[in-house]
């Protein structure tokens, strides 16, 4: 049986489709296991970032991108939840500034990675750039690019070299020492119109609702093909995508913190080893101590 890694892991170069992927899939878990569940992963992955922020070799970025209501705040919240405050940053990105606008789109977002030893995570990225923009691309106009005057001057090549873009960015990084995991959190239709009627029914998530969802809810079908564009040409073996199913939310994060374990687990990573020099002068304080 496939690990939840490699289930939901989009290898490259291969044919790939949204529709092959169930955003009601709960693997044959029960949600009466899932807290007992993801507090064993918490728990592991706690020890592997306590590895990461000693070895101070590798940083881990974490891209979560989904269409609205998915549960991508909450899945942050609770996979995230246990790790050392110290070693993570969490980065949600609105819409870029008129700053923003006089830099290439992966300036704020380069801005925003990772130390050495640290997990960074990026609620929405530097993908808005070829999702929310490829469905609605006047807004490329902000970005006062030379070559494009006019929505129509925006074609084929355009968004050809955004993915190239993309790809040699996360090529670059992933180099010089920064792991990057991106997750979809895949969520039905018809699960974000329940989501949202409770939005509305329950004063206390009022503030989540916005009148601008349904207008965006129109354009369904446009960003299932967007989103399915950006990772068939984004996923690679340095930088993977994940789709992973939205409708469960309690499924949702087992299956986010069973691959950040994975992840961590494969760089292998190890507590310093002091030099002897050094390993002597921790017994010599030691001894003083005990004498003390």
């Amino acid at each position: 049986m496939k690990s939840l890694t490699e289930q939901f892991k989009v290898k490259s170069n291969t044919k790939f489709s949204l529709g092959d992927y169930d955003p009601a899939f709960s693997d044959g878990s029960k949600k009466e296991d899932a807290e007992g569940v993801l507090a064993g992963l918490i728990a592991e992955t706690s020890k592997l970032q306590a590895q990461l922020y000693a070895a101070n070799s590798y940083s881990l970025l974490i891209i979560f991108q989904a269409m609205d209501a998915a549960g991508k705040d909450g899945a942050i919240a609770h996979t995230m939840s246990g790790l050392n405050p110290q070693g993570c940053q969490v980065y949600s990105f609105k819409q870029p500034s008129s700053e923003d606008y006089d830099h290439d789109f992966l300036w704020r977002h380069y801005k925003a990675l990772p130390e050495r030893g640290r997990i960074g995570i990026h609620n929405r990225s530097h993908y808005e750039n070829v999702l929310i923009v490829k469905v609605h691309p006047e807004l490329v106009l902000k970005e006062n690019n030379p070559d494009i005057k006019q929505v129509k001057d925006i074609g084929k090549k355009f968004w050809e070299q955004r993915y190239e873009s993309i790809r040699n960015f996360e090529k670059h990084i992933h180099t010089n020492g920064t792991v990057v995991i991106k997750f979809f959190l895949n969520l039905s239709k018809q699960e974000q119109k329940e989501r949202f009627l409770k939005r509305i029914d329950n004063p206390e998530k009022n503030w989540k609702f916005q009148a601008s969802d349904i207008s965006e809810r129109e354009h369904w079908d446009e960003y299932m093909s967007a989103y399915e564009k950006a990772i068939s040409e984004t996923s690679t073996d340095e930088s993977p995508w994940y789709v992973i199913p939205a409708d469960k939310k309690w499924f949702t994060r087992i299956a986010i913190s069973t691959i950040i374990r994975d992840t961590l687990k494969g760089l292998k990573l190890e507590f310093p080893v002091l030099p002897k020099e050094e390993m002597d002068k921790l017994q010599e304080a030691k001894q003083l101590l005990e004498k003390q």
